[in-house]
């Protein structure tokens, strides 16, 4: 599945209001392309998988799906908004399980495969989750 990553720093928080960047790092087996090949005597096969999409699954019941892998955050940006793949949290995940929402990001895999005198395409499905907690700050002027 892909290698979820984003704008949080590691053990971080997420906040409300704030927009977060979601991406995958690119490899053969996160995003591809990948290529395969399998041979017996006389017989080779050859099968290509090319990335056709990623969905992310927020765990705040919103989603997004993504054409390509996403934009690897750069802090020297500051806290914009993800040029093609970001969210932007309402409420704190306070109240979902673990007290942090439950990520879901799915690639959609086109695979195409040739030998032995035949040929076929198929599409193919991974995931991986992860979790990400979502605070509220507020502020009091007095």
């Amino acid at each position: 599945g892909p290698a979820i990553r984003t704008s949080v720093g590691a053990g971080g928080r997420a906040l409300v209001g704030v927009p977060v960047w979601f991406w995958t790092s690119v490899s053969a087996t996160t995003w591809g392309p990948n290529s395969a090949s399998a041979s017996v005597p006389g017989m080779s096969v050859t099968a290509v998988a090319r990335a056709r999409h990623i969905v992310w699954q927020f765990g705040d019941g919103t989603s997004l799906t993504c054409a390509g892998p996403g934009t690897p955050f750069d802090p020297s940006r500051g806290r914009v908004a993800s040029p093609d793949c970001g969210h932007v949290y309402e409420h704190s995940s306070a109240r979902a399980a673990g007290s942090a929402y439950a990520l879901t990001a799915t690639t959609t895999w086109d695979v195409t495969w040739s030998g032995g005198g035949a040929s076929g395409a198929l599409v193919l499905t991974r995931a991986s989750t992860s979790t990400l907690p979502v605070a509220e700050l507020e502020v009091l002027i007095r």
